[in-house]
């Protein structure tokens, strides 16, 4: 059996998304002080060698430095090994994906079955399989990577080739079923990544129809920064008395200082964004845009003015928004251009400051894009640039 290992370069396809009316956003909504709440250390009860988990697992948790869980990933394991139902309840960046990828890859490599993890976006579901990937390493355990922009017969192959892991997002892998191309049948795991964006995104419907296809015993986790009434709804519907995990301490926006600036023009605009970028507490930075060709346009700009500056945009294929994030996430440029398509589904650490070029269409999309900062304990900049006319 293959590596667990894609064996093929990945590309971009349109997001599905619900269209939404462009609301008017009051600029008071943009300015708040940060007001960190301060979580008390936690510590944990195990470490990576007392989990009761397959010998060369441990050896590349250990290759990978890790000694001791975070909080999610201490209390999630144990129940995941025993084989519960989990419902976790935390912000991203707290390492949920080794919190269920550990208890999934042992329970495949002790015996038959399939995993179906399923994320918001095609930026997350990457960063998932790299992760599981890393951790798979040298079990001999394959996997399919089920991503928009993919020819079809890449993935077919995959998955005819004996994929045990099935990572992807709701459009594609809903597109696999309905052709025939892909069956749950010996699925007998699942886990859905950031619930609460999957239902701020639209795919609600099509996350019920996959789940409704696989065979009723099976283990879940679930996990989501909030729990709606209607995500309450889909997790009781599809677990099975379910152990809840909340490590949850406030809202990631809240370790973020807000505040608005002026503008009068389209230059004024840009010089006072150059301003801003030269602050020398400015360090890693990233600046959101509302189309795919402003943000092109503004990564250009950026760097004929001297910036290190990258852009990300749907307009991309996948190969150039991974080189793009790749080269920000490694500190090779400082500064993101990027459309909402950032927003949702990356882990990028290090992020000081946010900048909304552009207003957003929706308070929940401010919230999603100034979450890229403040985190991990830190305290982040958010700032929002409003037309003087603007009301």
């Amino acid at each position: 059996m293959s590596q667990f290992k894609p064996k093929r370069k990945f590309y971009a396809s349109p997001t599905q998304r619900r269209s939404r009316a462009k609301s008017t956003i009051h600029p008071s909504k943009f300015v708040k002080d940060a007001s960190p709440k301060q979580a008390s250390e936690y510590k944990a009860e195990n470490d990576f060698s007392s989990f009761a988990i397959h010998p060369v697992l441990k050896n590349n948790i250990a290759a990978k430095g890790y000694t001791t869980p975070s909080e999610i990933q201490d209390k999630t394991i144990p129940h995941g090994l025993a084989g519960s139902d989990v419902i976790g309840i935390a912000n991203t960046g707290t390492g949920k994906t080794a919190a269920f990828a550990l208890p999934i890859l042992n329970k495949l490599l002790h015996s038959g079955g399939q995993a179906l993890i399923i994320a918001p976006t095609r930026e997350l579901a990457i960063q998932i399989e790299e992760q599981c990937r890393l951790i798979a390493k040298n079990t001999g355990l394959s996997g399919a990577l089920l991503i928009g922009g993919m020819p079809m017969s890449r993935q077919i192959r995959d998955i005819k080739n004996g994929a045990r892991v099935i990572i992807g997002t709701p459009g594609r892998i809903k597109d696999h079923l309905q052709q025939r191309t892909l069956s749950l049948a010996a699925c007998n795991m699942v886990v859905l990544d950031e619930v609460d964006r999957m239902l701020d995104m639209g795919f609600i419907n099509d996350v019920s129809f996959i789940l409704g296809g696989m065979p009723a015993s099976k283990q879940s986790f679930f996990f989501s920064a909030t729990l709606s009434p209607q995500i309450n709804d889909l997790i009781q519907n599809f677990t099975n008395e379910p152990v809840t995990i909340n490590v949850k301490v406030g809202e990631t926006s809240e370790n973020v200082h807000q505040a608005v600036l002026h503008y009068s023009d389209k230059v004024d605009r840009l010089n006072k964004l150059h301003d801003l970028l030269i602050e020398p507490e400015v360090k890693k930075v990233l600046v959101f845009g509302e189309t795919k060709y402003g943000v092109e346009r503004l990564g250009k700009e950026l760097i004929m003015r001297g910036f290190k500056a990258v852009s990300l945009h749907g307009g991309k294929n996948q190969g150039q928004r991974k080189r793009a994030l790749d080269s920000f996430r490694e500190d090779r440029t400082n500064i993101l251009v990027a459309t909402d398509v950032a927003a949702r589904g990356i882990d990028v650490s290090g992020i000081t400051h946010v900048v909304n070029f552009d207003v957003p269409q929706t308070y929940e999309d401010y919230i999603h894009r100034i979450g890229r900062a403040g985190r991990a304990g830190e305290i982040g900049y958010a700032f929002t640039f409003v037309p003087n006319d603007y009301r």
